[in-house]
């Protein structure tokens, strides 16, 4: 503490001699002072305060020449665009505001010196001084603010500041009453067309009170019973935002809407503060809230060019409600009773039987020998029509569905947020997605094998000539071995596009419902002209439910089919593994090379099988649960005790890891908290 005073002590010193205001370097000596020498390290953060405290307390002249110190740097300088633009969403736009701040990190921006934003910049240059500063919690800055007797109307450069707030909250007034008019918010929330809108009856309220703080003067400035009236406005205008964050699952979100929001929430956060600020009520009645505008100021100094806190802020809602679709998909792949189980198994079966004859249609693409972009092209095709034949004939594709559960399982994390997670739906849940994911991949791999072989054997008896010649069928035997090749590599690549297959078709349901498509397709002139009213409705009707399907299916064939075509391009090793495909390219393989193989390596092989299919599931499940969790802001803590649950049911019951029991479950693929209700009641 000794050393810490001494080095505060020394800079209070040079503020007292100094006597006149120099442009911020005696503060950025005091802020250094303040700094712990780790930005973690809170608590040294919290002792160089209090500190800082002490001394202003037993040095009153020092305490008086930091108070004139401060206000002199405030009232000499414009503080407009700080209070009205630092930490708020600018009004340029998402992507603007991406490419201006990726430009600004490349070559960033001169520094204003007779902006307080340039000041604070100059005062707080290191990266992450956000981090210490808003690790102290704000009544420790508050209390050093009441020991300097921080009252902004108690000198000339003090109400210069003071007025400067006032045009502040008039700026910010107005731009909440434009934002408020925006179309995308008032197409998604009708009402406030024909109702009295929060958004600009406080833009009028705030104006009749500035009008009456001005009249009054600076000096005479309202209690806090003027401001009531707005502050109750803006809190209705948080109940707007906060309706249309929770109605987007019926009326979608977009980017630009996301958008709108964030600078919303942004305006009445800054506008609450701003107000307070105004308030005549004593000084520790605004102390808290000055200290909290400073931490934002500070951590939206540091972060103001920085792209992934951009995009963090402004996707996590569409985030949510892309995954939040996925998720719905998710449900009908969680199986609970036997009858779902065979069901499951059935549906299998059907990707199992188309998927062979993709694999020989694929054989014979390769045999045309087209340039590679044609043949890449072709491939995708084929590829997007088969999974879409998939789709349309509601068989399952096993690889497919974690994108899709790993979304039901985020949401059972978010239900215990906040109190002791009840871990044993959980586990019941999980048991049920691994169990569906093993059968579904039994059912896809035990038809799409022997059914491959059939065919190329048919194929070889009519015409002589086997679907593989030999060096191609050993080229597909060697590229399913786990550790003499890349399969697990290009299965990992293949788990990516799976995941992103998800993210896809939860965008598309998103858009669909968002720009409400089914709606414009019935009312479309020319395709009830062509086909008919009835079967318009119906057409719009299916795009309803499955837009989200068919894009994923289609975004999913040409990922595949185009990935061998960018890898030869660029001189990269990149190629897909499918559990499905590769079982139906074991079997065209076996057909031809038939006795040449022994039985060693058809055990290899199938291994390599098993493990693609593992290496499919696991980085898709794993990426679609990481962003399912990141869009709900959940932080799963509870990793060890569900390990142990879930080892403990394995050795309690390792069948109803790949069956379910005889007896009728409960339904643990809902909220777990909803099933936990029913329970009781």
């Amino acid at each position: 503490m000794t050393e810490t005073t001494g080095g505060l002590g020394a800079v209070l010193a040079r503020i007292a001699a100094s006597g006149a205001h120099d442009d911020g370097q005696l503060l950025a000596q005091l802020i250094d002072e303040l700094r712990p020498d780790d930005v973690d390290d809170t608590a040294q953060a919290v002792k160089n305060l209090q500190a800082l405290q002490y001394l202003l307390g037993t040095r009153h002249d020092h305490c008086q020449a930091l108070m004139a110190y401060l206000t002199g740097l405030l009232g000499s300088r414009q503080q407009i665009d700080l209070y009205t633009d630092f930490g708020i969403l600018p009004g340029t736009g998402f992507y603007t505001e991406a490419a201006r701040r990726l430009m600004h990190r490349i070559l960033p921006p001169v520094l204003d010196p007779r902006s307080l934003s340039g000041l604070l910049k100059r005062v707080f240059p290191r990266p992450d001084d956000h981090v210490w500063v808003s690790g102290i919690d704000p009544a420790h800055w508050a209390a050093v603010f009441d020991q300097l007797g921080f009252d902004l109307a108690a000198s000339p450069h003090g109400r210069a500041t003071l007025g400067q707030i006032v045009e502040s909250v008039r700026v910010i007034a107005h731009r909440i009453a434009a934002l408020g008019l925006e179309p995308d918010l008032v197409a998604v929330r009708p009402e406030l067309r024909k109702h009295l809108s929060p958004f600009i009856a406080q833009c009028t309220e705030t104006q009749r009170f500035l009008d009456t703080l001005t009249e009054g003067g600076i000096d005479q400035r309202p209690g806090v019973e003027d401001a009531r009236h707005i502050l109750v406005l803006l809190d209705q205008c948080d109940d707007v935002i906060e309706r249309v964050r929770r109605g987007t699952s019926e009326t979608g979100i977009g980017i630009a809407l996301t958008y709108i929001l964030q600078r919303l929430t942004d305006n009445v956060a800054r506008q609450r503060t701003l107000l307070s600020l105004l308030d005549a009520a004593p000084l520790t009645h605004r102390s808290v809230p000055a200290a909290r505008l400073m931490a934002e100021f500070v951590d939206a100094a540091n972060n103001r060019n920085r792209l992934r806190q951009h995009l963090a802020r402004n996707t996590e809602l569409l985030a949510r409600e892309v995954t939040e679709h996925s998720g719905r998909t998710g449900e009908h792949y969680i199986t609970s009773t036997r009858d779902e189980f065979r069901a499951m198994f059935r549906a299998a079966l059907g990707a199992g039987l188309i998927v062979p004859f993709m694999a020989l249609t694929k054989l014979g693409l390769t045999g045309l020998h087209a340039a590679p972009f044609i043949q890449g092209l072709l491939y995708s095709l084929m590829y997007a029509a088969g999974f879409i034949l998939i789709h349309v004939l509601h068989f399952a594709l096993a690889t497919k569905q974690p994108a899709m559960t790993a979304t039901r399982i985020a949401q059972a994390l978010e239900s215990g947020t906040g109190r002791r997670l009840d871990l044993a739906p959980l586990v019941e849940l999980i048991v049920r997605v691994i169990r569906t994911q093993f059968i579904a991949i039994v059912g896809n791999v035990v038809l799409a094998l022997p059914l491959a072989w059939f065919l190329g054997r048919v194929m070889f008896l009519g015409t002589g000539t086997h679907a593989a010649g030999i060096e191609k069928a050993e080229h597909l035997f060697h590229d399913l071995h786990p550790w003499a090749s890349l399969a697990l590599f290009h299965a990992a690549i293949a788990g990516v596009y799976l995941f992103m297959t998800g993210l896809v078709s939860g965008y598309f349901d998103n858009l669909s419902v968002y720009r409400n498509i089914p709606a414009r397709l019935r009312h479309l002139g020319w395709l009830r002209a062509t086909i008919g009213e009835d079967r318009a409705a119906r057409f719009a009707n299916y795009v309803e439910h499955n837009l989200g399907g068919l894009v994923g299916n289609a975004f999913f064939g040409f990922a595949l089919g185009m990935t061998g075509v960018i890898g030869y391009n660029f001189g990269l090793p990149l190629d897909i593994r499918h559990v499905t495909f590769s079982a139906a390219n074991f079997g065209i393989a076996i057909e031809t090379l038939d006795t040449r193989i022994g039985w060693a390596a058809i055990g290899i092989a199938c291994l390599g099988i098993a493990l693609v299919g593992v290496v499919n599931l696991t980085v898709s499940f794993a990426l679609a649960l990481m962003v399912a969790m990141r869009a709900r802001r959940v932080r799963f803590a509870h990793a060890r005790p569900l390990t142990l649950a879930l080892v403990k049911r394995f050795f309690s019951a390792p069948l109803d890891f790949v069956r379910p029991p005889r007896e009728l479950e409960s339904d643990i693929g809902r909220d777990p908290a909803t099933s936990r209700e029913e329970e009781r009641k």
